[in-house]
């Protein structure tokens, strides 16, 4: 058992010359940046920490001290070379010289930074984030989601002194088609550690009135690239990856796509952009209306073109027709009023004869004889008398039926004819492209014709599906022929 008894100080005075000997010269220490603060002098004060790996456990903890004309020249230099603010939270290399303070304890005085080794961790963390989305199955979610034909009402993500968003608005509500944009701006940190968590809460307030937008514009304007490191969050990853609303980002800057870039279904350069990207598809889809509306125009006045054509062919031929049913009846009467005619000179003519022959046979008949033979000649001249008047009442009785039934067939044909011509109508206004759309059917159309079987089409083909509310596109996998 040693014996020697050691006061504090002197204690403390032989581990900081233990130390001294042991790590003479600077090393190199991996750590990451657990708190970091900069005092007014400009001296910044670090609390590094090591945690073991897998686990958020620390395992080892120490402080450590960057003086003010060494920081004022690692800092520039690292963000400039590492394109990431030197902050909290970052994995780093430094160069520092082991101290031990008898009152103070151990801690590190920082000489240098190597900014490729923070790079390195930082494109794992990012290929990390990639990987853990990938395997949540979330990576992909948003892009699935279907962006409607013309998004008009749009939910803003952005700081509202971003000079981005004031571009974006102004071409957006100015754009010279006149088309309307609804938009609401939902305030947000756009930059440094806060702004995570400030745009995950942005979302959330957005999926309270989820059915009031019909997609989601995260935009900021330009800026240096250190101030992009917050896109690369896991959680805010995870909440744009699983928002029910598209989502849309331009977040301004060319370089490599951020994580939120990747798990957006669209992303854009600029917030100039995103509003051009928007008021193009308004644009396509008005046109495509403008050239619907053109061809069921023409496809309607070539059906009322065709029936107005088959409704003048049908009058015609009616015309026709009744004109040669009263010729013929006038033909018929005609040749009645000779026949009659006829009828009646040889009946008066053979009545004659036979009185002509009986007056001479009866010349010495007596006067009574004679005087009812001239009563019967009377009786058979009234009888021959009404006999004519009977012919003749009858003929005209039989021309005015003839007239009846030609006036009423001819009403009831123009009356079936008005009947046809509505009931044309009553098909057109039922295959009206709109109405049946109206009706819960649908238009599949495949390169701007409609599809009729799917014998015309293969996997991989882009439908349009055409609602009465809009238009729909998908692609093509499977197809399945009916037995």
């Amino acid at each position: 058992m040693n014996d020697q008894q050691l006061s504090l100080f002197e204690l403390q005075r032989q581990v900081k010359g233990s130390l001294d000997d042991t790590f003479s010269l600077p090393v190199w220490v991996k750590a990451e940046i657990s708190e970091m603060t900069v005092n007014r002098s400009g001296h910044c004060y670090l609390d590094l920490i090591e945690t073991e790996q897998g686990t958020d456990t620390v395992i080892a903890r120490c402080r450590a001290t960057i003086w003010s004309y060494t920081f004022r020249m690692l800092k520039p230099y690292f963000e400039t070379t590492s394109g990431q603010a030197f902050t909290e939270g970052l994995k780093v290399l430094l160069h520092a010289k082991v101290e031990y303070h008898e009152v103070y304890g151990f801690s590190l005085n920082i000489r240098d930074i190597d900014p490729v080794y923070t790079l390195g961790d930082m494109a794992r963390q990012r290929r990390e984030i990639i990987r853990r989305l990938e395997e949540d199955g979330v990576l992909e979610m948003n892009k699935e989601l279907e962006l409607p034909l013309v998004p008009q009402r749009i939910a803003i993500i952005s700081s509202p002194t971003a000079a981005g968003l004031q571009d974006f608005v102004d071409q957006l509500h100015n754009n010279p088609h006149k088309f309307v944009f609804y938009t609401k701006l939902f305030p947000a940190v756009m930059q440094g550690n806060e702004a995570p968590g400030s745009i995950t809460k942005a979302l959330e307030q957005i999926f309270e009135y989820e059915d009031l937008f019909d997609t989601v514009v995260i935009i900021r304007g330009g800026g240096a690239q250190i101030d992009l490191a917050c896109f690369d969050n896991y959680d805010l990853a995870f909440n744009v990856a699983q928002f029910p609303l598209p989502v849309i980002t331009g977040i301004g800057h060319d370089k490599d796509d951020t994580v939120i870039d990747l798990v957006a279904h669209t992303r854009m350069k600029t917030p100039t952009a995103v509003a051009e990207f928007l008021i193009t598809g308004a644009l396509q889809f008005s046109q495509q209306l403008n050239e619907l509306e053109k061809h069921f125009t023409e496809l309607v006045n070539d059906q009322l073109e065709e029936n107005k054509n088959r409704l003048n062919d049908t009058a015609d031929q009616l015309n026709d027709m009744v004109n040669q049913m009263i010729v013929a009846q006038q033909n018929r009467l005609n040749i009645a009023g000779i026949q009659l005619k006829n009828r009646s000179a040889a009946f008066l003519k053979n009545q004659y004869t036979d009185l002509k022959q009986l007056t001479t046979n009866t010349k010495n008949l007596t006067s009574r004889f004679v005087t009812r033979q001239n009563h019967q000649l009377e009786q058979s001249g009234n009888k021959m008398n009404y006999i004519f008047k009977g012919q003749i009442l009858k003929s005209k009785n039989l021309l005015k039926q003839f007239q009846d039934i030609i006036k009423i067939r001819t009403f009831e044909t123009i009356r079936t004819e008005k009947k046809n011509l509505n009931l044309i109508q009553e098909k057109l206004r039922l295959v009206d492209p709109q109405n049946i759309l109206k009706r819960g059917y649908s238009l599949t159309m495949l390169k701007g014709k409609i599809l009729k079987s799917v014998q015309l089409v293969k996997e991989g083909d882009l439908l349009e599906t055409r609602l009465s509310d809009g238009t729909l596109e998908s692609t093509v996998k499977r197809i399945s022929n009916s037995q």
